[in-house]
């Protein structure tokens, strides 16, 4: 018997921070929460500049156009 694998993108399509860390809330319904320590430049950033993201790719990734940040939800889900 064979199986078939479907493999579907994860996408973002929301951003909430934390005191030490931030969620993103994927399409499929998950919830990622990731240390402000894997990404210094946000750690780094003022609470307005955190705030001023905007997904990119429909969802595939976010981006941070003051600090010059940019964060693919794969890289973020392909941490072990």
């Amino acid at each position: 018997m064979s199986s078939l694998t479907v493999n579907i993108e994860p996408l973002a399509t929301d951003v909430v921070f934390g005191e030490d860390s931030f969620c993103i809330s994927l399409a499929d319904g998950r919830e990622v929460s990731v240390p402000l320590e894997w990404f210094p430049r946000l750690r780094n950033a003022s609470k307005v500049q955190r705030s001023a993201w905007r997904l990119i790719g429909g969802g595939i990734g976010i981006h941070w156009e003051e600090i010059d940040e940019d964060i693919s939800v794969e890289s973020v889900l392909a941490v072990k």
